[in-house]
């Protein structure tokens, strides 16, 4: 049961990890991803606005066209996946049982428009800013692929065949560390280009559309 498998990581210190049951939503400094994966394949993609250190559903804006998105990669047989760094746990700016109650919330709300999100994976940890436990650096935490590895592993997914939608440098960072497909980097967050391989878009209905003209490899 997930819910049993979330608990029995946390008495093993693996605090880093939220699993199926209980799903993701991002702060300003480390913004929501939506994975979008199957079995070949996984995409990440932003969700909401970016309204610096979000942790309650009142304060949730959906990007346009997440939803849409999110139903073209189900109907091409992708998983929905979603992966974030949340130093706002770290820092002590919200708990962990915070993000967990929007993270659920975030789910249902997914699950009621029939586009159900699989995953969510976090990683609280931060090399500067986070506090006791939560300052270090961590394999979970992008640039690092640690999140997309664990999704892969979780949910036998074949990254070579996966994409993700980003909104920061670091969600590059990830996905071409993590050998995936394709990187979608949604413009006007970063103040200058980032380094690796991706395509910059304007809106979420760019990836939809080049999702919709790429089909998996079979």
């Amino acid at each position: 049961q997930p819910a049993q498998w979330m608990l029995k990581e946390r008495q093993r210190g693996e605090q880093h990890v939220v699993s199926a049951a209980v799903p993701a939503l991002e702060n300003a400094a480390d913004q929501a991803h939506v994975v979008i994966g199957r079995q070949p394949g996984a995409s990440d993609g932003v969700i909401n606005v970016d309204t610096n250190f979000l942790y309650r559903a009142e304060d949730v804006v959906w990007i346009d066209g997440i939803f849409s998105l999110c139903r073209t990669a189900i109907a091409r047989g992708y998983k929905l996946v979603v992966i974030t760094n949340q130093s706002g746990i770290g820092r002590g700016i919200y708990s962990q049982d915070d993000f967990d109650q929007l993270t659920v919330w975030i789910h249902a709300q997914f699950a009621a428009r029939n586009v159900p999100l699989d995953a969510t994976y976090c990683c609280p940890f931060h090399p500067r800013e986070g506090l006791g436990q939560y300052k270090r650096e961590h394999e979970d935490r992008k640039p690092s692929p640690g999140m997309l590895l664990r999704a892969a592993r979780d949910l036998n997914l074949d990254l070579a065949q996966s994409i993700l939608v980003g909104d920061r440098c670091t969600d590059i960072g990830a996905a071409n560390n993590a050998g995936l497909r394709q990187a979608f980097l949604i413009a006007g967050t970063e103040d200058s280009p980032c380094p690796g391989n991706y395509i910059a878009i304007d809106s979420l209905a760019e990836a939809e559309s080049w999702l919709t003209e790429h089909p998996i490899a079979s």
